[in-house]
This record gives C-alpha cells, structure tokens and sequence, in this order.
C-alpha cells in the first residue's frame, strides 16, 4: 500500500482535510509521561508519533469513496489526536447521540460506585438493593440475580422492547420480567438490564446518576458538553440517549487505555478494566465475520480489541498493544455496520507497525 502512486498523489489534498496538525508542546508516552488531555486534546501529525501518515490518509480516501453516511472520526494515538474529520452538519463541539456506547458508560458508573462505597459487590443480589420495590413473579433465582449477571447481559430475564417503551419505569418493567434463562448462564442482548443498573446507582448512592456521573466522571475527565435523555419517571436511560462530542468519547476511552488511571487519580477500581474487557460470553450471530464476546457491557474482540457499540455505527474502539483508540460516528445499515471496523484493522493498525519509524 506504501508504493500506491494514487495515495501518495492524493496524500496532501486529503491531509489538508483533515486535522492533523503539529504541536511541539505536547508530552507522548515516554516511560510514566502520559498526555492528559483534561483541558484539550493535543494534536500531532501521525508521522510525529510513530504513525504511516499514507495509511492514515488512505483510509479517510476510503471513508469518503465508501458513499456510506459517515458523521465523525477522531484517532487518538499515544495519547494525542493524530486524525481528525466531520462530514454533514457536524464539527467539533457538535453533541452526537451515542445509542449504546451509553452502556459502557453506565458500566464505568458501577465500578465507580463500587470504588466509592456506594455498592458493597458486583456479586450483591440486585434486588437487595431496592428494598421497598414490589416485583412480580419473585422467587429465589431471581432473588439470586446479581449485580455482575446485569453488567454481562445474562440476567436471563425476559425481555420485549416495545412492551418496555411504553412502560413508565423500564427499571421496574425489567425486573418484573419472568427469567427464560438460569441466571449467569446465558448472554441475551437487553435495553433492560442497563436501565435496572442505572436505577440501582440512582438507589445506592442515593444521588442522581447524570449527577453522580457528573461529579464523579465527567469533571475529573473535563467533559462538560453533554446531554443525557432521561426515562418517563426521571431516571436517566442506561442504554442509550447520552450525547457527547467525539473528543469526549475519546476521552472516556483513554480513561479505560490508561486502566482507569485519569491523571494522578484512580477513577475506576484498578481492575476495572480488566475485568470489564474480560470474554464472559461468546455473542452468537454478531455482525461482524469474526469471533466477538461480552464483558461489562463492553463487546470484546478475538484480535485484542475492546469496544463501546452503538446502533448505526457509533463506536469507541480500543487497541491496548497498539495504544490506539479510534471513535467513530456514523449512520450506517446493519449491513454496513462492519465497515468502519475493517477500516481500523486493514490501515490504522498496520500504521502503527513495529516496522515503522519511530515504533
């Protein structure tokens, strides 16, 4: 791909635009050196970093002669912003609907609340923690169900979207649910379970979860841009409905790049992220042509890869060994929906090869 004479005559238009700019100030990881981008991204140029700056463009020539409703992509590569390209009506500072990249973030609020006293033990009986709720068909597996069986999406409660949308607590509506499965045993893909966990950080740390996530996620983060969609009783939705920028998706996957370690202060329990990329169970039919499992409400990819979905192709992808993350947003048919994935393994991975300059 080096020696393509097309992508090396087409290099400098399509680096022109996009942004990526130089910036002589900018700390790289260097032995315990970490760029924490609290107040603002620092932005370099790919070759700056170790990057093949022709694969960089050559995948933005792809995006663009894909003819697929690409919104958003941001790649951050040791720590700064070495890609940078909005299409349509959005730019920088525009607010994106995430859809399910929400659960990760209700996933990260858990382990907060874990590391803050709030919750005891993600092996904790769920209902336990709703001691003045009703819930209809109790009997002891369900009683059993725990906090970890939620993050893992086999609770094995029953679950009908439709039936839950026009319920007025889809917390509730959830955990009213026969089980179809054992609990733990089975992975069934459910907009409930996150809404039951959202409901639970809300009971537990008796505060607000946009506002808990506020205090104790977003500002330390420095992501002050955002919107949360909340449920018909109040609660924030756990599955999807929160709308950040692409930087601050980017910065909520450095947290997890840098093990949940945001400069100087623990914001998730230091095994969080390793437990939360952990393969608990294997996705059947995914719509990727590879092998893909689940952890804590992140999907986990066979090739190393970590990630935060959401519907239409909004994606956070995280690249440990390579010190990649990749965020894109998108409007894209199931059909399509491996597309931008391909695009990380086929240029952005071989441009952080050990062979190249700088690695």
């Amino acid at each position: 791909m080096k020696g393509n004479t097309r992508i090396k005559k087409l290099f400098a238009l399509i680096m022109s635009a996009v942004v990526i700019l130089n910036s002589g100030c900018a700390l790289f990881r260097s032995g315990n050196e970490t760029n924490w981008p609290t107040k603002g991204w620092k932005v370099k140029k790919p070759e700056d970093v170790g990057m093949d700056s022709e694969l960089v463009a050559a995948m933005i020539e792809t995006i663009e002669l894909s003819g697929l409703d690409y919104d958003g992509l941001v790649v951050v590569h040791k720590g700064v912003i070495v890609a940078e390209k909005y299409y349509f009506i959005y730019k920088e500072p525009t607010l994106h609907e995430t859809y399910s990249v929400t659960k990760s973030v209700i996933s990260a609020l858990v382990g907060i609340a874990l590391q803050q006293g709030c919750i005891d033990s993600i092996e904790d009986p769920v209902l336990s923690y709703f001691p003045d709720r009703e819930f209809l068909i109790l009997d002891d597996q369900k009683r059993s169900l725990t906090i970890r069986d939620f993050l893992t999406m086999s609770s094995g409660l029953a679950y009908d979207p439709d039936e839950m949308y026009e319920a007025p607590d889809w917390a509730q509506y959830t955990l009213d649910q026969p089980l179809i499965y054992p609990p733990g045993e089975t992975w069934f893909y459910s907009n409930g379970g996150p809404q039951v966990l959202s409901a639970l950080i809300n009971q537990a740390c008796e505060m607000d979860t946009v506002e808990f996530a506020d205090q104790y996620l977003f500002k330390p983060l420095g992501i002050t841009n955002y919107q949360w969609q909340r449920s018909l009783t109040g609660n924030p939705n756990g599955s999807w409905g929160l709308e950040l920028t692409l930087r601050d998706m980017a910065k909520f996957g450095y947290l997890y790049l840098n093990n949940g370690e945001w400069d100087g202060e623990q914001i998730l329990p230091p095994d969080w992220v390793e437990l939360s990329s952990r393969r608990y169970h294997q996705v059947p039919d995914p719509l990727e042509p590879w092998d893909l499992y689940y952890g804590f409400l992140w999907w986990v990819h066979a090739d190393g890869f970590y990630a935060a979905h959401g519907y239409k192709g909004q994606f956070i992808y995280l690249a440990p060994e390579q010190d990649l993350i990749v965020v894109i947003t998108a409007n894209l048919a199931d059909k399509d929906f491996v597309h931008p994935q391909k695009l990380i393994r086929d240029y952005l991975v071989p441009a952080i090869s050990e062979t190249y300059p700088g690695n």
